[in-house]
């Protein structure tokens, strides 16, 4: 099957004489694949329709907020309301409360919650409200974790950093990453050496508790766990970067599943609903060091716009624990019919599956490179739409079916029988 492109052809080249590479983030630009992006027209359910009509299986759900399904009645509904009642008011509603109340009634880690616009804003003030609790000014990272594009944060960063095999950025001070210091996803030993060398000066560790920005990585047993005792030993703070796996993975996180408590959480991402959205949760003791209860500042224009809390509130109306077992089920359907597909090829497949997200790798059985970009174009030309990365995690909504899952396979068996 070979799909007309022509409208989304016409519709970048414009793009790419008024937006600095065509796109407004840099993974879009297909520049990891090759070839030209599809400029999308319209979504709904599990699907998205391209300028040019064609329409594809959608696994990357706006990047992990689209967790019921594109163009869903009840938000649909909920922003429509709320719209009628004003954009944007720069005062408070009480919708902010409403959400907050939603999200902490989830993770029983979380007292307070401040909203914000990203999951970027939202992890540049944890690491400050951490070095402002500790008076402390280095913090912990690690090695293609992403963060947000926070100058901080730009030090061997994954997502489309890593995608694009930039380790940091062209404009970030050395003064503003002299103090983030790098450890190994997985290495606890690599943790320690850090707090042998700085002892009394760490403020915080951040990570993401399921890596999802070098493909998905999830922690060793252990892992966790040893981070929340080193925090504790040595009265650092640790927070978990929970944008992409907050109600993404479980009701409660990923904190939920492995049980552990971080002091500070950032949210976003499907606490919108598909708007732009984040929060830093955490302690109340904590939370409240911020402005205007504590000197640590900070603030926005746009910060908990009611049309982001309504999208979110009736987001998390719909949510129940059996949603993920759905979810998962589904996920682990395609994994592992791609792993039994590729089985007499010289393709291996390794995946995870948990809640709505899932990881999928792709290697040549006799170690030579796997020619990403080939496959990713072929299942794009065979209606399946996932990330144009091979560094990114993907994600299932609830509006996706078996029969999305299996067509999905059909194109994969047939990429393994024409290779």
């Amino acid at each position: 099957m070979q799909l007309e492109n022509q409208k989304s052809h016409e519709l970048f080249q414009q793009a790419l004489e008024l937006i600095p590479g065509g796109v407004n983030s840099p993974v879009r630009a297909f520049n990891a694949v090759g070839g030209t992006p599809v400029f999308i027209k319209k979504a709904n359910g599990a699907y998205l329709f391209d300028e040019d009509n064609n329409k594809y299986i959608d696994y990357i759900g706006s990047f992990g907020p689209v967790l019921l399904g594109h163009n869903h009645p009840a938000i649909t509904q909920a922003i429509t309301d709320q719209a009628q009642l004003g954009l944007s008011y720069g005062a408070p509603s009480k919708l902010e409360a409403i959400l907050a109340h939603k999200i902490t009634s989830y993770m029983p880690g979380i007292e307070k919650c401040r909203f914000v616009n990203s999951g970027t804003e939202a992890t540049m003030t944890a690491v400050r409200l951490a070095r402002g609790i500790t008076k402390r000014s280095k913090f912990i990272k690690f090695a293609n974790c992403y963060h947000g594009h926070g100058d901080n944060f730009l030090v061997k960063a994954g997502s489309g950093a890593l995608t694009l095999g930039i380790a940091s950025s062209n404009g970030v001070a050395a003064t503003s990453i002299q103090d983030t210091l790098i450890a190994e996803y997985n290495n606890i030993d690599s943790v320690i050496k850090l707090f042998e060398q700085h002892p009394n000066d760490i403020a915080a560790i951040i990570i993401e508790p399921i890596a999802g920005n070098m493909n998905m990585i999830v922690p060793e047993p252990t892992f966790l766990q040893e981070l929340r005792d080193l925090c504790n030993q040595h009265k650092s703070l640790l927070i978990f970067d929970e944008v992409m796996t907050g109600f993404r993975v479980a009701l409660g996180g990923a904190q939920e599943i492995y049980n552990i408590q971080p002091d500070i959480t950032t949210l976003g991402k499907v606490i919108g609903g598909g708007l732009p959205i984040g929060a830093v949760a955490g302690q109340a003791k904590y939370m409240d060091q911020l402005a205007p209860t504590g000197d640590i500042y900070q603030a926005g224009t746009f910060s908990g716009n009611p049309l982001s809390m309504a999208s979110g509130i009736a987001t998390l109306n719909e949510l129940t624990s059996e949603n993920y077992q759905q979810l998962e089920s589904l996920g682990k359907r395609l994994i592992h019919g791609m792993q039994d597909a590729a089985k007499a090829s010289n393709i291996s497949v390794e995946g995870t599956a948990i809640g709505g997200m899932f990881g999928l790798k792709f290697t040549n059985k006799d170690k030579s490179e796997f020619n990403f970009s080939k496959l990713y174009h072929f299942m794009l030309q065979n209606g399946s739409y996932f990330a144009p990365s091979a560094y990114e995690a993907g994600f299932i909504s609830l509006a996706h079916t078996t029969s999305d899952i299996d067509q999905t396979l059909q194109s994969f068996v047939k990429y393994i029988i024409e290779l």
